[in-house]
């Protein structure tokens, strides 16, 4: 019985083809073969990784995932003049209303003036909840419409909700105590944000 060349160490014959891995197995030194349609990566390859990509002029680290009636990110923030002069046309429509009633009724005076005073009062909370209502789930009150903004949910650009715009209508009693000092944050800060926008994690955005 031979085994073949002594001096050779694998026991091949000569003239035999070299021997390699079975077939459809790859082997120690044999490159891998990549799922048909998927370009093989090697190192320094770029890997997909998920997330949000930045959207050019936005004012933070990420981008925002991109919202229905939004071609992009997160829209521009609104400066402070604008949101004070939608505060001001809200606080209009609200209070007219009611001085309107009570005047009339201290000019007649008696139970006839209570009652439109009365009125008065009835129409200036139902014009307030309405707005908070339309603030809620469309980011907008006739104010905010008038001059081009929208409050908005910091985190996906979706409206607050009647609940959450709730609870920052009151919240803005942080915005007062420390000698109304809160109001006027958003000229300086970075998200232009007053404390109550700050607590209930929204933003107020140009609209158009």
């Amino acid at each position: 019985m031979s085994f073949g060349d002594p001096n050779n160490p694998y026991g091949q014959q000569p003239g035999q083809p070299p021997q390699g891995p079975p077939q459809g197995q790859p082997g120690y030194g044999y490159p891998q073969q990549a799922p048909q349609g998927v370009p093989p990566q090697g190192y320094g390859y770029p890997q997909q990784q998920p997330g949000y990509p930045q959207q050019p002029g936005q004012p933070y680290g990420g981008g925002y995932p991109q919202q229905p009636g939004y071609g992009g990110g997160m829209p521009e923030l609104a400066h402070w003049g604008l949101r004070a002069g939608g505060l001001i046309i809200d606080g209009l429509i609200v209070s007219v209303p009611y001085l309107a009633f009570a005047g009339i009724g201290a000019a007649l005076g008696d139970s006839a003036g209570a009652t439109l005073a009365l009125l008065g009062f009835l129409a200036m909370i139902g014009l307030t909840i309405w707005q908070l209502y339309q603030e809620g789930t469309t980011g907008q009150t006739i104010g905010k419409k008038a001059v081009g903004i929208r409050l908005l949910r910091e985190a996906d650009g979706r409206p607050l909700g009647f609940g959450m715009a709730f609870v920052r209508r009151l919240a803005h009693f942080l915005d007062s105590i420390a000698c109304y000092i809160g109001w006027l944050w958003p000229l300086w800060d970075q998200k232009k944000q007053t404390f109550a926008d700050k607590v209930c994690s929204s933003v107020v955005v140009k609209a158009n």
